[in-house]
């Protein structure tokens, strides 16, 4: 497997964080909130924030989103470093990833639909649980689709930055999962604790909603000998009926001219309270004041809030 790009020049103790948007449309405001707090924690470190393209799910990507994703973080003022990375591009290491887990007796090949998982499986906090129907072996006329990580014995612990002790029976919770699916694509854990790891990443600060995919990303971090990065789960932004602002949920796009005053808001959505004569100020000035003061300690034990979208500013919890 590749070795960590720049390992030279970047010693592990480094603060090295990550803003890694997928391309299935343009950002919103749940996606503000979660490249703001990844960046101000970073910079708050005097660490690097590199930026990463989430696009290994062609079905579900929008063309030009990628270009349109680059485009509004640098009319909001972010500024990465190194080059943007695209996972596209990293077949070959999530490739040998797999063949490496294969080796060590923890991946295997399933021939199960979706319809016989949710026949089968019971219920988990990310949705229905694998049975393990294919864990000794592909059962008589079933033919390899996906592939799962062996979960048998499993367990995950680790404290979260903001939410706490997170405890996580693998096997129990979440299940063998997948790392490859049947359509051929790699699967989000696999990816995502790939280059996490190999990449050098120490902090990875994203929403919420990703609290449990973090157990299965550092399962496959640990199996392949990489380090995994300390994590810690900002507030996500949720519509009056208590769901996820995204594309599914109809969250409106970021205008790239009113960035000044978005910012603003997702710093008020974030508990900095900044002055509200900078709500029309300069955007640079408005960085500024976000930089000397950001406080991540103001969001501990915080999940989530309402956020009416066609208001100006985000109600606060």
């Amino acid at each position: 497997m590749d070795q960590p790009a720049n390992a030279k020049d970047s010693p592990v103790t480094r603060y090295r964080g990550r803003f890694a948007p997928s391309p299935t449309g343009p950002l919103h405001f749940g996606s503000l909130v979660a490249a703001t707090g990844s960046y101000l924690e970073a910079r708050h470190h005097h660490g690097e924030w590199w930026l990463r393209i989430d696009d290994i799910d062609p079905p579900r990507e929008q063309p030009g989103a990628a270009a349109q994703i680059l485009s509004a973080l640098e009319r909001f003022g972010f500024q990465w470093d190194g080059p943007v990375h695209y996972q596209h591009q990293r077949t070959a290491a999530y490739l040998e990833a797999i063949q490496r887990l294969r080796d060590l007796g923890a991946a295997y090949d399933c021939g199960c639909t979706r319809r016989d998982i949710a026949a089968a499986g019971r219920e988990g906090p990310n949705g229905r649980i694998y049975p393990g129907t294919c864990r000794h072996g592909l059962p008589p006329g079933r033919e390899p689709r996906s592939i799962r990580l062996l979960t048998r014995g499993m367990r995950v612990d680790f404290d979260d930055l903001l939410q706490g002790p997170v405890r996580c029976d693998l096997e129990r919770e979440l299940g063998d999962f997948v790392i490859r699916r049947a359509d051929g694509f790699f699967a989000y854990h696999l990816a995502a604790a790939v280059d996490d790891g190999v990449h050098g990443i120490t902090h990875v600060i994203r929403g919420h909603d990703l609290l449990w995919c973090t157990p299965p990303q550092i399962a496959i971090q640990r199996l392949l000998g990489l380090t995994s990065p300390s994590y810690g789960h900002l507030p996500i932004a949720v519509n009056a009926a208590g769901q996820k602002l995204s594309k599914q949920t109809f969250a409106p796009p970021l205008d790239a001219d009113k960035a000044g005053d978005q910012l603003w808001q997702a710093l008020m959505f974030l508990g900095q309270e900044p002055p509200d004569d900078l709500r029309r100020a300069p955007l640079r000035e408005l960085w500024a004041w976000a930089h000397a003061h950001w406080a991540i300690s103001r969001l501990r034990g915080r999940q989530q809030a309402v956020v009416d979208c066609q208001q100006d500013s985000p109600a606060q919890p």
